[in-house]
């Protein structure tokens, strides 16, 4: 989908720190793999500490950059990527991730909510009772923005929060009696709206933090990656993307897994974004949500059924961060 990258190769300081969730593979990786290579201090936050040994050293192998004399590339021996362990199908999990996070005293400036699952072939619930897609692609990253708020907020100027959506928050509908999307069950099972509606949270999740943290250092932007070849995008070819998905790959009409990454990096980087809200990224360029995920009174159902659902999780001083 082009050749000239669309984020801007700079220099970013070692004691930059930026979390990726989901950073061992995919979009996730190229994400982790450029802030590191651009000289930040990256954390990988996934379930597999093999397999994010395994994308560290894949990233560290693949560090030619420097040779080439790249601008913005550091010249560094190794990386600075390491592996904290998070599992968004357990909110026991993102807890213990916080909990970590905070007690290495650590500041944090960049946090890049890129965990996602796809389309699933029936209903499933996480062990907290929550239907796995909402969980793990949104609610279990909102339980971890909620507590490393008051990190980023004494972390210095320009901190960002970087929310991985899809164009799929486009095609879903929205129930306000039914967040979660419980009322589905065999076979009325439709995946392919529960994940758009996770992602149509997102951005909503977007606008709602920025309005309360509109007078603080801490910023959130929202994007569209785009069809990427990635594993997650198998899970999508079914119906009628069955037939669409492989002739948009045969056609270029999908992007390389790096090419994915770009809106994710343009966001978290572009000098130029300091300080800017609530906009939605698709190719690196603002683009209008919804209607749907403008909508406050949609954004107040969906945020008040979410602090109800992580409401052992929220105590009175998270909690008075996020009003």
């Amino acid at each position: 989908m082009g050749s000239t990258p669309s984020f801007p190769r700079l220099s970013i300081p070692k004691d930059t720190i930026s979390v990726v969730t989901g950073g061992n593979a995919g979009i996730g990786y190229h994400t982790a793999k450029w802030l590191a290579m651009m000289g930040g201090t990256v954390i990988i936050a996934c379930r597999s500490e093999e397999k994010a040994k395994q994308a560290i050293q894949q990233m560290n192998e693949e560090f030619t950059e420097k040779q080439k004399k790249t601008p913005g590339i550091v010249d560094y021996e190794r990386l600075n990527v390491e592996f904290m362990f998070l599992d968004c199908n357990s909110l026991k999990s993102v807890m213990n991730f916080v909990e970590a996070y905070k007690s290495s005293g650590r500041k944090l400036h960049k946090l890049i909510c890129n965990a996602g699952i796809g389309l699933q072939d029936k209903l499933s619930y996480t062990e907290d009772g929550h239907e796995q897609i909402f969980q793990v692609n949104y609610l279990s990253q909102f339980l971890m923005v909620s507590h490393l708020l008051p990190v980023m907020k004494e972390s210095g100027p320009d901190c960002r929060i970087v929310l991985v959506s899809s164009r799929a928050h486009e095609r879903c509908s929205f129930d306000p009696v039914d967040i979660e999307g419980k009322k589905y069950s065999e076979p009325k099972y439709d995946t392919t709206e529960l994940y758009g509606r996770s992602k149509l949270y997102q951005v909503m999740q977007m606008y709602r933090l920025n309005e309360i943290l509109k007078d603080t250092n801490v910023t959130v932007l929202s994007l569209d990656p785009g069809i990427v070849k990635t594993p997650l995008l198998n899970t999508f070819k079914r119906g009628a993307l069955k037939v669409l998905i492989p002739m948009l790959q045969s056609f270029g009409g999908t992007k390389s897994p790096f090419e994915g990454a770009w809106t994710t990096l343009n966001a978290a980087v572009n000098p130029e974004l300091a300080g800017v809200r609530d906009v939605y990224f698709s190719d690196s360029k603002p683009k209008a949500s919804t209607s749907t995920s403008k909508k406050k009174s949609h954004q107040r159902a969906v945020w008040d059924y979410t602090i109800d659902s992580l409401e052992a999780y929220l105590p009175d001083g998270v909690l008075q961060d996020l009003q």
